[in-house]
């Protein structure tokens, strides 16, 4: 009863949503693209010919913010689901933490990259305080991942949510970065816990 009352909640808050709307106009994926263009907008974190990983990318809203509104980037997403091709963008169906993965991801840039983005999250269990950490391990582990394939000015952007790992996260950002920031971006709605992590330069 509980979870049919949610799913109801979830569809009304849709219907009334004006990012919603603005995706489906606009011919993309999720309403997600708009926390992306407004964290660009802020931190210029993406710009025409980049090397770009997209963690946990499925549906594609940000591969495809960056297909579609930047020339030449060369960009891999990844996730555990297969989504419709973007583009020119490569696509990896599985964990980017398993070697067989991040093999395939050297093998396709044969360097560093510039940009490491994640809008990973966990599917909500209804239980915040649950859902806070486990999306807190996830952006610790693409963190981590980040610090093994970005070049040393490149960034990395991710999903994080307030909670009990939150000064762990970044604590050791800082640790890895010469520049972190945390926004939480207009579009993203006022009710979610959820924050972005933006780190510039490796140390």
């Amino acid at each position: 009863m509980k979870k049919n009352k949610i799913s109801k909640e979830w569809i009304n808050r849709q219907h009334r949503d004006i990012y919603v709307k603005k995706s489906k106009q606009e011919g993309f994926r999720s309403r997600a693209v708009y926390k992306l263009q407004e964290i660009n907008d802020k931190y210029k974190i993406i710009k025409n010919g980049l090397s770009v990983i997209d963690l946990g990318a499925a549906p594609g809203g940000w591969s495809q913010f960056v297909i579609n509104k930047y020339k030449n980037c060369k960009l891999l997403s990844i996730d555990l689901k297969k989504m419709v091709p973007i583009g020119n963008s490569y696509q990896i169906i599985g964990d980017f933490n398993e070697e067989l993965s991040k093999n395939k991801i050297m093998n396709y840039f044969n360097d560093k990259v510039d940009l490491v983005m994640s809008d990973m999250a966990v599917n909500t269990t209804g239980n915040k305080n649950l859902d806070s950490i486990v999306t807190g391990e996830l952006c610790l582990e693409a963190l981590r991942f980040a610090k093994g394939q970005i070049k040393l000015n490149g960034s990395f952007v991710s999903k994080i949510f307030m909670g009990s790992t939150f000064n762990e996260i970044i604590g050791e950002a800082k640790l890895t970065f010469k520049e972190t920031n945390i926004y939480k971006p207009p579009s993203s709605r006022k009710e979610s816990k959820e924050s972005f992590i933006i780190c510039k330069n490796l140390r």
